[in-house]
């Protein structure tokens, strides 16, 4: 089976899409001739030509607001934001078009759109590239999200959200995109041409949205995470030698509580690690979902590990970026180490 960087397995995934139905168009900031800034949409223009994949303006609410009426009309838009903290000037267009159009027109209509962005740090963005604003999302019913953590799952998701009837927010971990990092950024990288979640299949295929992948079976406590923090939870487990479940949610929203729940009443203990900023962070609902179902059989408080509650540093970046030995002091604390 071929090996491909998550940005490789991104442009497929439109690739695949694009072939098997014409109504499936890709634009945004520089994805045509240029092929996108991360170089995600290469290709693409050559092979379908300048009206299924071409260059927007530099206007993030025109970009979201055009495929909104492309997909009331019939097409499939696959949107890029060139970082996920140019989103905003869109946000007005996602939450009140977008994730409403189904419910406002009583099912006449639906928004079959994607709006891919890449997303948090790790790369020296500072603090208008490095943003993970996936919890602005996931408040507003109408929105699905999802946060690939591996080239396999991001085609897969990809193919899924594209085919999907309703908007889905596809956020992209740029640190990811050549290769699994797991926070210690002094040393090398792994490329994904090495790991075994690199290998992603040719042609047609689909990830289901809503459901979690378990990446590490353990029985003393459930470390729930996404993205980037996948590999920095792993790394945090392999240093503290603590027997703990790790599961890769994938999708944000529909979220698989099933398996969380599971897995958390299996452990009695629950840690959650993401990049995003703490207060009001995914983890805390995160955090109400496990406590309401998971109360008696808990053995200790359900813990956070996030960035910090500031503007993502550029110069300090490494002490903003959850990292191993912050997780991994999170884990011990809640086994009463």
């Amino acid at each position: 089976m071929p090996r491909r960087t998550m940005i490789e397995a991104i442009r497929d995934a439109m690739d695949v899409s694009m072939g098997r139905d014409d109504k499936v168009v890709v634009y945004g900031e520089d994805v045509g001739f240029f092929g996108g800034v991360f170089r995600c949409t290469q290709g693409l223009q050559a092979k379908y030509g300048k009206s299924r994949c071409f260059d927007a303006p530099i206007n993030e609410s025109g970009i979201v607001g055009s495929a909104i009426g492309m997909a009331a009309y019939g097409l499939k838009p696959c949107v890029e934001i060139q970082f996920a903290d140019y989103m905003y000037p869109a946000y007005d267009q996602l939450t009140q078009e977008a994730a409403r159009l189904r419910y406002r027109s009583n099912g006449d209509f639906t928004c079959p759109i994607v709006v891919r962005m890449p997303t948090g740090g790790g790369i020296f963005g500072g603090q208008t590239h490095s943003q993970s604003p996936e919890a602005l999302f996931t408040h507003v019913s109408g929105l699905k999200t999802v946060v690939p953590s591996n080239p396999h799952d991001a085609k897969g998701l990809l193919i899924a959200a594209i085919e999907d009837p309703d908007p889905v927010i596809f956020l992209e971990p740029k640190r990811l995109y050549n290769g699994p990092f797991d926070g210690h950024h002094d040393r090398p990288v792994t490329p994904w041409s090495k790991h075994e979640l690199g290998e992603v299949a040719d042609g047609h295929y689909t990830v289901p949205l809503g459901k979690a992948a378990i990446r590490r079976q353990g029985s003393a406590m459930t470390v729930l995470a996404y993205g980037t923090m996948v590999y920095v939870a792993q790394a945090a487990v392999e240093e503290t030698g603590i027997d703990a479940e790790i599961i890769d949610l994938r999708t944000l929203l529909p979220l698989d509580l099933d398996t969380i729940v599971a897995s958390v009443k299996k452990t009695g203990r629950c840690v959650i690690v993401h990049e995003a900023t703490l207060t009001s962070g995914f983890g805390a609902e995160l955090s109400a979902l496990v406590q309401e179902n998971c109360f008696y059989h808990l053995e200790a408080p359900v813990a956070r590990v996030a960035g910090w509650d500031t503007p993502y540093p550029h110069a300090q970046e490494w002490d903003y970026f959850p990292g191993p030995a912050r997780v991994g002091r999170a884990l011990l604390e809640t086994m009463g180490a």
